[in-house]
């Protein structure tokens, strides 16, 4: 069974919006671009899909944006190839590789899980915070970056109860930032 794995960066009081300030560096973006190189696929809700299309998906000049560092390219590359899922009720349709789930979360994911492979990526909000209610994430990785952000979404906000993990890998980077692996226990 692929492990469904749910990464994320967030700030040291709980903040997880990609406005907290917690924009990758060159070594934290070589973390990311091989987080993203050993997923088979990823699974997104509307809002993050739309806002990782919008910053990463290839322009169909084929050109990368002016904006784009060159050590961003590989990470726009993975993750532009990689297939996507994406949960809404909202969107008529998808594309950039990606297929709309409408049906039942619970037996899409597992069903999911099921499928050969190395693993399955969710990141975002809402949709984590759904599939931990459920069961169904096998590792959390959280990149803690030295910062107090002060305001935003906070990290599984809302969780009806506690969620034991227990640290799997952890890892420092120059910038400061930590990321930690951890495994729920069960």
């Amino acid at each position: 069974m692929r492990p469904l794995r749910y990464s994320i960066n967030v700030t040291l009081d709980g903040c997880v919006h990609h406005e907290a300030g917690v924009a990758p560096d060159e070594e934290l973006m070589r973390f990311w671009t091989a987080e993203m190189e050993r997923a088979d696929a990823v699974i997104y809700g509307r809002t993050t899909y739309e806002m990782m299309e919008g910053a990463w998906r290839r322009p169909a000049s084929g050109v990368w944006p002016d904006w784009m560092s060159e050590w961003e390219i590989p990470f726009a590359e993975a993750i532009d190839r990689v297939p996507k899922h994406v949960v809404s009720s909202t969107l008529e349709a998808v594309d950039w590789n990606a297929e709309l789930i409408r049906s039942d979360l619970s037996e899409t994911v597992r069903q999911l899980k099921q499928q050969p492979g190395e693993g399955l990526s969710v990141g975002g909000v809402t949709l984590p915070l759904a599939l931990t209610e459920l069961g169904l994430i096998d590792e959390y990785i959280f990149v803690v970056h030295p910062l107090v952000a002060g305001h935003g979404p906070r990290l599984l906000d809302g969780l009806n109860g506690p969620l034991e993990l227990v640290v799997v890998d952890r890892r420092e980077f120059a910038s400061g930032a930590v990321a930690v692996t951890y495994r729920p226990l069960r």
